[in-house]
């Protein structure tokens, strides 16, 4: 911090101008009530020739600190000044100018409450009623009716003028602040005003006891065109002070009210270009933390949340349980973590849908695996959800009134937050505990080894450390190319409840073919002719030629051996030799022959061993051996 800061603040808050008493002692100023003239601190800027630096210090009238106030490292015994109620003060240790500023405050108003102070208009005011949870005033009031801020304008409204008087000075601590505010805040919670005032104006942790009587009139002014929906160029600051409200509840019916009204203020003043960057996130982190802590349903807590952390869940739960999700939501959920080298892979260019599949696979593969003390794969790389302090609203001015009800709200599968004697408490996986290391190890195996596997060109460099995740890339691409062999093999489909209808045609085909001899050896009754057939079979054939086999009776490979005309048929096939005088002998039909031998060696072999262009019938000679050995080995 310097000291033009502090001189800037005296100037934009009390209109109070750096005085330079001493000509002797250029960088010697001072600070002083212009109501009273006493000082409120001594500036000091000395140059020091040893580190050929300027040196900043400064002695502050803020009455005697507490010993917990006097333990900040940037305090001091007073370097000029005399007595208890001066402190010195390093700037170039101050970290947070805004406690600085606090100590000048102090000393500004401690110097009013001595007696030089300006009288204002002595004009009744309505009596305060504070809230009955608010509590008690333990000490005096920093505003009085004998008090005016210095340079301020005489025309104060009284509504205004009895929230100054609100304000108690108890300490420095953000807590005191926040209950003045919210005291402040409620009290002028239906106040407009008409006064506009367009100045520049800059504060951390802004409230309304920072402000002077034109920047009130001006904020409550600016306020009430907001309310209307008319969001006009203000001092971010100002800003923030609205903002604040809407977290306290101030000028709101409910929660859902409060955030509906955010939300406007983010669409009607940030999204038109007023505001910074700065501003949207934390109306967007504060917007979140009030929907957890007012138990908004989760749904649309998630909406306000930082969308990157969103999405690291979302591929968390994805990668957790990857049986439960699409190859496409596998992948999406890999590349959150692996980047854009695994989105732009070569094995991705070439096949987008099957790239996608086999890294998908891989993930599968390897969640199934488990360490030695039985933690999963997807543990090992991403840990545990553990459990740490959540502070909401922690960096906005916000007063909880109640001590919120143990409670336990479930954002998602991979976040909750948890209260618990009004102490929150959130549940994540967190990055600390990712070991990338592990996590890149695969990907980057699986798309070295999936490159070559496609052919892709372009392909990785081998890393020895990552070999312990060939096993499950290897896995995947054994079982990919397994089924692409069942996939190019054909499949023949027999519908045997056409067979009997086959059968019938064949019959009528085979009359139809018959000579006017044969057809009258045909007309031999049905029983001589069972008696004749019975003469020359044995009884089990005599069955398999008295009446179609069944689906459980048909011909099995040892069967159709047996059989007469269809055992000689194969035995032929199989010497190399044409079938067609046994086929002719037997008034058969190549087709049907070769549908009845397939369908008895298709349950062995599954599929067909013969081929039938119509009239002529070949072996499939990628069956000859499996034929010849469930025939016992013979071929004639």
């Amino acid at each position: 911090m310097e000291l033009s800061e502090l001189t800037a603040y005296a100037g934009e808050k009390f209109h109070i101008r750096e005085e330079h008493k001493w000509a002797d002692f250029p960088g010697f100023s001072v600070l002083a009530n212009p109501g009273t003239g006493k000082w409120a601190a001594l500036l000091m800027r000395q140059w020091d020739s040893d580190t050929g630096t300027e040196l900043q210090r400064c002695d502050i009238k803020c009455g005697q600190l507490r010993p917990s106030e006097r333990s900040a490292p940037y305090l001091s015994p007073p370097f000029r000044m005399k007595g208890k109620k001066w402190v010195g003060v390093c700037l170039e240790a101050v970290a947070n100018p805004e406690d600085v500023f606090r100590l000048f405050d102090r000393a500004v108003y401690a110097g009013e409450e001595q007696g030089y102070t300006m009288v204002l208009e002595e004009t009744p005011v309505e009596k305060t009623v504070l809230e009955p949870d608010l509590p008690p005033p333990s000490g005096r009031t920093q505003f009085h009716s004998s008090v005016q801020i210095p340079g301020s304008i005489p025309d104060i409204p009284d509504r205004i003028r009895e929230m100054l008087r609100l304000y108690r000075y108890e300490g420095n601590s953000l807590e005191n602040k926040c209950i003045n505010f919210y005291r402040q805040g409620k009290f002028m919670e239906n106040y407009e005003d008409n006064v506009p005032w367009t100045g520049t104006y800059r504060h951390y942790f802004p409230v309304y006891h920072d402000l002077n009587i034109r920047q009130l009139r001006g904020y409550f002014t600016w306020r009430t065109g907001v309310r209307k929906g008319v969001f006009s160029p203000v001092a971010a600051s100002l800003a923030y002070i609205y903002l604040y409200e809407l977290l306290n509840g101030i000028g709101a019916d409910s929660p859902e009210d409060s955030l509906r009204k955010m939300q406007e203020f983010e669409t009607g003043f940030l999204d038109s270009g007023i505001g910074d960057p700065g501003m949207r996130r934390n109306l967007r982190r504060w917007m979140f933390e009030y929907a957890v802590i007012h138990e908004i349903p989760p749904e649309q807590a998630r909406r306000y949340a930082d969308p990157a952390a969103m999405k690291r869940d979302d591929s968390l739960t994805v990668l957790a349980d990857p049986e439960a999700f699409s190859d496409e939501e596998i992948f999406s959920a890999l590349c959150v973590f692996a980047g854009k080298k695994l989105e732009q892979t070569m094995v991705i260019r070439k096949d987008a849908e099957k790239g996608k599949h086999l890294f998908a696979e891989v993930w599968r593969r390897a969640s199934e695996a488990r360490s030695q003390n039985s933690d999963s794969f997807f543990t090992a790389c991403f840990g545990k959800q553990n459990i740490y302090p959540w502070r909401p609203l922690a960096n906005a001015v916000c007063w909880n009134r109640h001590v919120h009800p143990d409670t336990d709200y479930i954002l998602d599968g991979c976040r909750a937050y948890l209260c618990r004697g009004g102490s929150w408490w959130e549940t994540r996986y967190d990055s600390l505990y990712f070991d990338r290391k592990r996590f890149r190890g695969l990907m980057h195996e699986a798309d070295r080894r999936l490159r070559k596997y496609l052919k892709t060109g372009h392909y990785l460099h081998e890393n020895p450390e990552e070999s312990w995740a060939a096993v499950y890339v290897e896995a995947v691409i054994n079982a990919e190319r397994q089924a692409e062999i069942e996939a190019a093999r054909p499949k023949i489909i027999i519908d045997f409840s056409s067979l009997e209808q086959i059968r019938q045609d064949a019959l009528a085909t085979r009359d139809s073919l018959l000579t006017e001899e044969e057809k009258a050896e045909a007309k031999i009754p049905q029983a001589e002719k069972q008696r004749e057939h019975i003469q020359i079979s044995t009884p089990k054939e005599q069955r398999e030629h008295t009446q179609p086999p069944t689906r459980k009776e048909r011909m099995t490979p040892g069967t159709a051996a047996q059989d007469p005309p269809y055992g000689e048929i194969l035995r032929a096939l199989l010497r190399g030799e044409s079938p067609e005088t046994y086929i002719k002998a037997g008034h058969l039909i190549p087709s049907v022959v070769a549908d009845s031998i397939n369908e008895a060696f298709f349950d062995e072999i599954g599929d067909s061993i013969l081929e039938c262009d119509g009239d002529t019938i070949t072996i499939v000679e990628d069956y000859r051996e499996d034929i010849l050995q469930l025939l016992g080995g013979k071929n004639g």
